[in-house]
């Protein structure tokens, strides 16, 4: 298990050093000029110069390249003396130093460093910082919401296979798959923020937070979250209803399920005791993809719905051509996404004995 676990880390690192790689050519060779984007068409030569020199630009684009993974890395290389725009302590103000490399280097542990944004010239990581907390807890509340309903569900249609509730949840889940989260958004808030707002109060856009104009006072407003979790949940909730189902009625088929009734185990406890684990196993998976998939549409949800988290924060810096908040929020949701996966895939070995038979083999 612990040698599964650490190739698992050595995937998932590859992998990060490849978005890492891509994200970099993208938002930074690609583009063309990134000081120009800046500050636009109207601007003299000596403002781009300062520009160019502040940020790197004028180097080599191998020199940027190794500039931003040292900047990335927990473990780096400082400049002792401070000139210039190589990493220096002005660049790392929070590190630990572990040895000097030569006279004028020394190799240190810090934090990984993600730029400061170019219009607030705030740093990248506080902008994150607050606005991650805000989509991490509306895409665990929506995926808790479909995966509860989805297991519920599908139990529910499996048991009653054939019946006029099992075929309703079918066609429901067959129409969720196919809409997208954005259509799905504007039609949801058009139904229950406008045509049905007397009944539901509820609004268009608001954030987990919100302040009152008359006190100046921060609370949390719940409420806000219900429309954008139930736009996310409704696609996972349809496939999982889909997995459930499906794999319910597959394991209740299986031998070992028709020997326990033929012990006299009710069909209840069966299904609970033998066949459920086992059914299981596809939609813990499908909730790590699934998970992924809510940090990308997010995205758009986020914007219409003016949720003040990270899908917000990359919509703005796209806008803005703020490329290192563009480059940070998506380093940031492929991190979640891979250590999702790695810890859902240490459950799924827990779950299923026989991979854990392969893997000591």
């Amino acid at each position: 298990m612990i040698k599964a676990i650490i190739r698992q880390i050595g995937y998932g690192l590859i992998v990060l050093w490849g978005v890492v790689s891509l994200v970099f050519f993208l938002f930074i060779v690609l583009p063309g000029d990134p000081a120009q984007m800046m500050v636009g068409q109207r601007s003299d030569e000596q403002t781009l110069k300062n520009i160019r020199k502040e940020y790197g630009f004028e180097q080599p684009v191998w020199k940027q390249y190794a500039m931003y993974i040292n900047d990335l890395s927990p473990i780096a290389l400082m400049k002792t003396n401070a000139a210039g725009y190589a990493p220096g302590p002005q660049r790392y103000i929070s590190h630990f130093s572990l040895f000097p490399i030569s006279k004028n280097w020394q190799l240190i542990l810090k934090w990984p460093y993600l730029r400061n944004s170019y219009q607030g010239k705030q740093p990248v990581v506080d902008l994150i910082a607050a606005a991650l907390p805000n989509t991490l807890v509306l895409a665990s509340i929506s995926i808790a919401l479909a995966s509860v309903l989805g297991i519920i569900f599908g139990v529910f249609a499996a048991l009653n296979k054939g019946s006029f509730f099992d075929k309703s949840i079918v066609s429901f889940a067959a129409l969720g798959m196919s809409v997208p989260s954005f259509f799905a958004a504007i039609l949801i808030g058009w139904l229950f923020a406008f045509v049905l707002s007397e009944f539901t109060g509820l609004n268009l856009t608001g954030s987990l937070f919100e302040t009152d104009i008359v006190t100046g006072e921060t609370h949390i407003a719940l409420k806000n979250i219900i429309l954008p979790s139930i736009t996310l949940a409704v696609r996972p909730l349809s496939v999982f209803v889909q997995l459930v189902r499906n794999s319910l009625l597959q394991e209740n088929s299986s031998e070992y399920f028709i020997t326990a009734l033929a012990k006299g185990c009710s069909t209840k406890r069966a299904i609970l005791n033998h066949s459920m684990k086992n059914a299981l196993n596809p939609v813990i998976t499908a909730i790590s993809g699934w998970f992924a998939s809510m940090l990308a549409g997010v995205v758009f949800v986020e914007y219409i719905f003016g949720w003040k988290g990270i899908g917000e924060l990359l919509v703005s810096a796209l806008n803005n051509y703020d490329f290192p908040l563009v480059m940070g929020c998506i380093l940031s949701i492929a991190l979640l996404f891979l250590l999702i996966t790695i810890f859902v895939d240490i459950v799924y070995k827990w779950l299923d004995p026989r991979i854990r038979y392969q893997n000591i083999n």
